[in-house]
């Protein structure tokens, strides 16, 4: 009876080891699918990413300046070459008056891209250590002078004198302080020192000038030549003249407006910016091949366009004149670029390693370009 007992107490002993067993297995065998799953998920996502990334964009929204030295975006714009290689991509625009705007609007994500003078760019790329903006072209090398009153003859003469520019840190503020400080003189961002500099709206600069309230201004293309030929500037200096082609290979050759795009946009959307590219070449190509007096009708139209009011034919011609179009954005200029922002206080010393991605400029245009090892080409 005793063996009888004993047999029925182990026999559900083994029964229940049997089902703890099991029902461990049973976990271990969901445990080990779910890990299995979930690195399949991963694998998957993993491969999808990249599909994603290079979707693109929706939308691209473009800055631009009313300048003629911003030419290839006014005529890509007006021409619809940029629109064109969009395709399904959407294009708005937004014009401004000079490069810290414009770099304010593309941090904070209004803009995607923009077109823009080189040291606003320096700035924001110091600012932000590497990670806002990428150089992705030039566009234009030339069309900026200090055009000053008559009786000015010479930089001595400017002592006690105010003169504007487009808006402090610009590229125009910065060329301006720089050569003043290689006259000999001080001067500070609060417009105060030897020679004042009053940061100005370049249609607020040809009025003060006009009603003697200014001494001169370093204006950009077409202002430089308005004030020259409609308010009786003189030109005391070309800024081509400062370059030697020493850094370039090209003299008289500096940037005065190149394109920029928002890093983080560049990485979610590589097509978009590539098919701006490509617009962007079209536009340049079609400026640097075009019969003057057709450029200028173009132009003239889409600055119509955007400022309301078209130039006078002497102007317009003027200006054109003095600018180069070039997808180069003279990448050897932004060390000594960055040394003037420093020496007129306007931005920091730092490394510009990283500034340039001309990868995909490299891909669509057939003159080949160099970052200067300060990026990638």
């Amino acid at each position: 009876m005793t063996r009888i007992v004993a047999g029925e107490s182990q026999t559900p002993k083994r029964r229940r080891a049997l089902e703890v067993a099991l029902a461990v297995g049973l976990v271990l065998l969901i445990s080990v699918g779910a890990v299995v799953a979930s690195a399949v998920a991963r694998d998957s996502n993993a491969t999808a990413a990249p599909d994603a990334a290079t979707t693109p964009a929706a939308e691209l929204k473009l800055g631009y300046f009313g300048n003629i030295t911003h030419a290839p975006a006014l005529v890509g714009v007006q021409k619809g070459f940029i629109a064109k290689e969009l395709g399904g991509t959407k294009l708005s625009t937004q014009v401004f008056n000079a490069g810290p705007a414009a770099i304010e609007a593309l941090n904070a994500g209004a803009i995607d891209a923009t077109y823009i003078g080189p040291n606003p760019a320096i700035n924001s790329f110091v600012k932000s250590k590497g990670e806002s903006v990428s150089i992705i072209a030039g566009t234009a090398s030339g069309g900026a002078q200090l055009v000053v009153k008559p009786e000015i003859k010479t930089a001595a003469d400017l002592k006690g004198k105010t003169l504007a520019s487009p808006q402090l840190g610009g590229t125009q503020d910065v060329a301006l302080r720089a050569w003043l400080g290689k006259q000999g003189y001080k001067t500070n961002t609060d417009g105060g020192g030897e020679v004042a500099i009053n940061p100005t709206e370049n249609a607020q600069t040809l009025k003060l000038f006009q009603d003697g309230k200014l001494d001169g201004a370093w204006l950009p293309e077409p202002w430089a030549s308005r004030l020259v030929l409609q308010a009786g500037a003189k030109v005391l200096v070309d800024e081509k003249d400062l370059w030697d082609g020493s850094l370039t290979g090209k003299p008289g050759e500096f940037p005065t407006t190149i394109l920029i795009v928002n890093k983080k946009f560049a990485a979610e959307h590589p097509q978009t910016v590539e098919a701006l590219l490509k617009g962007h070449v079209g536009a340049v190509k079609w400026l640097n091949d075009t019969p003057a007096a057709e450029k200028a009708a173009v132009v003239n139209a889409a600055l119509k366009q955007d400022a309301g009011k078209a130039l006078a034919q002497n102007v317009i011609d003027r200006s054109l004149k003095n600018i180069v179009f070039t997808v180069d954005p003279l990448a050897g200029t932004y060390k000594k670029l960055l040394q003037d922002g420093v020496d007129a206080g306007t931005t920091k010393q730092a490394d510009l390693n990283g500034l340039f991605d001309l990868r995909a400029l490299n891909s669509v245009a057939t003159e080949k370009t160099t970052a200067a090892g300060l990026g990638q080409d």
